[in-house]
């Protein structure tokens, strides 16, 4: 019997053990489901209030600030180009602007450029800002267009923010913009060697982000500008820092400054940039000057203008700008250790159609080179728009280093290329 009793007794225990585990796991399963229905849930109660969040941005921008005019637009420029070889670029830019209230507009681009040689497609956010303006005062923030007075040290688009104001003594602002979220090429950044590589290299699609942004520095600027000074002339003062972030510690301040003094037919032009460079734990100067004069009407313009970028020598470094911006039209060289002397003319020869002449000289400016002289080049165009939205550019030209003694032996450098630009909407 107790035999008996035992086996009973312990088979009743395992079906309770059983039946007890089953019922573990039931509600095991339940609190499971529960628990995943709560989280879609707490889900779907994130995204109602992210909609009713945009919600309220769509009804204050479109009905609190009577938003009505909007504007949109694309345009295709594309370029073949044909010298040592034959190359294709194009880029799309789709945009849209409108105006926010009665003193706000946003201005929303993007850029989609393609490139055969090297094959290259790049993405990007061009300029993307809101501007608001009221009572002489104004800011805008967003991804911006900002130029020194020169052109020379900051030009090009740049992150960040902007605050501008109007006086009886002229206009004064001030701004600050990070750079290493642009597209490189974009920024066409090129302070140190380093960054002169990553800038001309492909575009990593697998290293994506350390191979397409630029590099990581800030721009600070105090902006004047007076356009009406002793009742003639257009004054531009600026001051300028860029700090960089990466390791390197490439740092410099530019002060920088143009005046324009126009006379009937002429204007005169002078300007000049004193910058103080610190790098690898030294200090140096660099300058830039240039001056040019003007003469024009409703068929000609024709300008005579000289450009000197201090080179390396026992007291003076080169002149180092934050991005590149290149000269000429042929050789492009670099606007350090560099004095540029060139013509520009171009008749408006029918309401549609212009034709343009760019001859150039280049000379070395730093004290250890044998030759002095680079050579010149010259180059020709012709601008045709037909209809407003369609302008059509024919170039090419060509730069002859035997006209310099640097190298009288190189080959002449030439290029052929056509430029279309179409504005469809």
């Amino acid at each position: 019997m107790r035999g008996i009793y035992s086996r009973r007794t312990h088979a009743e225990a395992h079906r309770t053990f059983g039946s007890q585990t089953q019922r573990t796991r039931r509600e095991d399963m339940r609190n499971e489901k529960l628990a995943i229905k709560n989280e879609q849930r707490e889900k779907n109660k994130e995204r109602r209030e992210l909609l009713t969040f945009l919600f309220l941005i769509c009804y204050f921008i479109f009905i609190r600030f009577s938003l009505f005019a909007v504007d949109v637009g694309l345009v295709i420029d594309q370029k073949v180009e044909s010298g040592n070889d034959t190359r294709y670029t194009g880029i799309a830019i789709p945009r849209i602007t409108g105006l926010v209230g009665d003193n706000g507009d946003f201005y929303v681009s993007a850029g989609f450029t393609y490139q055969n040689e090297p094959s290259e497609f790049a993405p990007e956010l061009l300029r993307t800002d809101f501007n608001w303006y009221s009572g002489g005062v104004g800011f805008t923030v967003g991804r911006m267009g900002y130029d020194d007075p020169l052109g020379y040290v900051a030009s090009g688009l740049f992150d960040g923010g902007r605050v501008a104001f109007d006086t009886d003594v002229g206009s004064f602002s001030a701004g600050a913009w990070y750079t290493g979220l642009l597209y490189k090429k974009r920024a066409n950044i090129e302070m140190t060697e380093n960054e002169y590589a990553a800038n001309n290299t492909e575009i990593d699609y697998g290293d994506f982000v350390n191979g397409y942004f630029a590099p990581r520095r800030v721009l600070a600027a105090v902006d004047w500008e007076h356009n009406g000074l002793w009742e003639m002339a257009v004054a531009r003062l600026s001051l300028l820092g860029q700090f960089d972030l990466t390791e390197e510690k490439v740092n410099s301040q530019y002060l920088v400054g143009k005046i324009i003094i126009p006379y009937r037919a002429f204007s005169f032009d002078l300007g000049g940039c004193f910058e103080l460079i610190e790098a690898n734990d030294k200090t140096g100067s660099a300058f830039v000057v240039e001056a040019s004069a003007v003469w024009r009407n409703a068929v000609h313009y024709l300008s005579l203008g000289a450009k000197y970028a201090s080179g390396e020598n026992d007291t003076l470094s080169a002149f180092l700008p934050l991005t590149t911006n290149t000269q000429g039209y042929i050789l492009e060289p670099k606007l350090s250790n560099l004095m540029m002397i060139s013509l520009d003319y171009t008749a408006r020869l029918h309401e549609t159609f212009s034709a343009g002449l760019y001859p150039s000289y280049y000379i070395l400016t730093d004290s250890g080179s044998e030759g002095k002289t680079l050579g010149g080049e010259i180059y020709a165009a012709l601008y045709w728009s037909p209809v407003p939205d369609v302008g059509i550019i024919l170039g090419g030209g060509a730069f002859l280093p035997s006209l310099g003694n640097f190298a009288p032996d190189e080959n002449v450098k030439w290029r052929v290329e056509v430029n279309v630009v179409l504005a469809l909407f």
